[in-house]
């Protein structure tokens, strides 16, 4: 009977905080296994091929930047009734010709929907071309070749709701 009395009184060893310690760094590896895999899986991280090269020509973009806000021309990109529109206008609101207009269209985050299209000059002196897509926040970059041999060259991002 003094047996059943006497309760064992926990001791704390070693293998306890083995035990603690790696439970604890499992916690901390699995989260950042399934951090990283999460991350992977929703942005490949391309912005830039070659980031040095991008670097050697940013001062010429910029110079080209400013040289186009001299001109005064404005743009503007739109999704209309399944259209990608893209207007070019100078100073005067006149209609810039452009023999080509290649425009690249990507989801902000991902590759997911990406479109490469050629838009055809329609009556109104913009440019259009039909097009599918998602609701969401998009990345669209438009380079034109102008007529008198300027190139154009912007970024805009756009919100589809439907």
């Amino acid at each position: 009977m003094q047996a059943e009395k006497e309760k064992k009184q926990f001791i704390f060893t070693g293998w306890h905080m083995l035990i603690i310690t790696v439970s604890f760094f499992a916690v901390i590896f699995g989260m950042n296994l399934f951090m990283a895999i999460s991350a992977k899986k929703s942005w490949t991280g391309l912005v830039v091929k070659n980031t040095y090269v991008a670097s050697q020509e940013y001062n010429k973009k910029l110079a080209i930047s400013r040289a186009q806000h001299e001109l005064g021309w404005s743009s503007d990109v739109k999704f209309d009734d399944g259209n990608l529109v893209f207007s070019l206008r100078d100073k005067d609101g006149a209609p810039i010709d452009a023999t080509l207009v290649k425009l690249q269209v990507n989801r902000v985050v991902g590759v997911e929907g990406e479109l490469h299209l050629i838009l055809e000059k329609n009556a109104q002196g913009n440019y259009a071309s039909p097009a599918t897509l998602a609701d969401g926040v998009w990345n669209v970059y438009i380079i034109a070749d102008v007529v008198d041999g300027d190139v154009f060259e912007h970024h805009y991002q756009i919100k589809i709701e439907k």
